[in-house]
């Protein structure tokens, strides 16, 4: 089994970085032969700026740039995508909202015509979904903040593409709680990554 573990953070020295290493080292152990990328997508310097050129795409006026085309293949790849990402203002960062609004694109995540017919082409993918916060559980609950994401991003995002989001986790009080309790639930998290894709295949 492979795994592409895409990460939205400048930094490589932050603890997004930390618990996108940990998924990858809980894969491995859960069985030698799985596999992993991890997409770096502020490092590589990827462009999350939906211009004139995507848009074509979208009206299906033109093909997939470059940079897009090698993401997709990447995503085609894999048997689980990863996404690991800090909440900025409840949701992901603009770069990792981007990578998905040029890469999720008409005529690869899903068909979309002028006749209103929706076509989701993504059924075959898991995903995981890791949020990092630094606020605390009762904030998320108190404001609705935690199923406001999941309304936004698993449902508007992953479900209309067809995409199974497996695991869903909001690790919070970022800020002050000791990084290894985090650190083993990534842990944990990747060695149970495959879980959900040989119980399809066993079907």
């Amino acid at each position: 089994m492979h795994a592409l573990i895409v990460v939205a953070h400048h930094d490589p020295r932050s603890l997004t970085h930390s618990l996108a290493a940990q998924i990858a080292q809980g894969a491995l152990q859960s069985d030698a032969d799985n596999t992993y990328e991890i997409a770096d997508i502020s490092a590589q310097g990827f462009d999350p700026r939906f211009r004139a050129a995507d848009l074509a795409v979208h009206h299906r006026k033109a093909g997939f740039p470059a940079d897009v085309a090698a993401e997709q293949a990447r995503i085609d790849r894999a048997d689980a995508l990863v996404l690991v990402y800090p909440v900025y203002w409840w949701s992901m960062p603009a770069l990792l909202k981007g990578w998905i609004d040029r890469v999720f694109a008409n005529g690869w995540a899903f068909d979309f015509s002028s006749d209103a017919k929706l076509v989701k082409k993504l059924g075959h993918l898991r995903v995981h979904l890791v949020g990092v916060g630094g606020a605390d559980a009762g904030t998320y609950a108190r404001h609705g903040y935690a199923d406001a994401m999941k309304t936004q991003i698993d449902h508007g995002i992953f479900n209309y593409c067809g995409a199974r989001v497996v695991t869903s986790e909001l690790l919070l009080d970022s800020e002050i709680q000791a990084p290894q309790i985090h650190l083993k639930t990534a842990r944990d998290l990747g060695r149970n990554l495959f879980k959900s894709c040989e119980v399809t295949e066993a079907v």
